[in-house]
C-alpha cells in the first residue's frame, strides 16, 4: 500500500519523504509531502483467519506558500479518494520545524483484502 500512496503523492510533482527521513542538515524544499504508517492491523477475523489489512497513514504537506499548503492537501485528498482510499476529513494543521513553512495533514485508510 505504501507504494500506491507514494505513486499518488509523486503525481503532484513535489518531493515525497517518509516522516523523519530528512536529516537535520537537509534544507526543506519549497513544497513537499511526508507520510507515516500509523497502524496496519488485520481487517477482521472469521474462523481465526484474517481476511485483510486496514492500512492507516498520516499524510502531510509542508510549503513556504500557505495557500499551496491548503490547496495541495485538498488535491491530494481528492486523488486518494479516487484511488479507493478512505479520507474522512479535509485535514488539520501540523507543526513545522521551519518558520518559513506551514503544514497541513490528513489521516487516511485503505482496506486491503487477501
Amino acid at each position: 500500500m505504501e507504494d500506491n500512496l507514494i505513486e499518488i503523492l509523486e503525481s503532484f510533482k513535489y518531493p515525497v519523504y517518509r516522516q523523519g527521513s530528512m536529516s537535520g542538515d537537509d534544507s526543506y524544499p519549497a513544497t513537499f509531502f511526508t507520510f507515516r504508517n500509523t497502524e496496519s492491523p488485520d481487517h477482521a477475523h472469521y474462523d481465526n483467519k484474517d481476511y485483510g489489512t486496514s492500512w492507516f497513514f498520516s499524510v502531510y504537506v509542508y510549503s513556504s506558500d500557505p495557500s499551496l499548503t491548503y490547496s495541495l492537501i485538498l488535491d491530494a485528498r481528492t486523488a486518494l479518494k479516487a484511488a479507493g482510499w478512505i479520507v474522512p476529513s479535509k485535514g488539520y494543521d501540523v507543526d513545522s520545524d521551519e518558520a518559513t513553512h506551514t503544514g497541513r495533514g490528513i489521516d487516511i485508510q485503505y482496506l486491503e483484502t487477501n
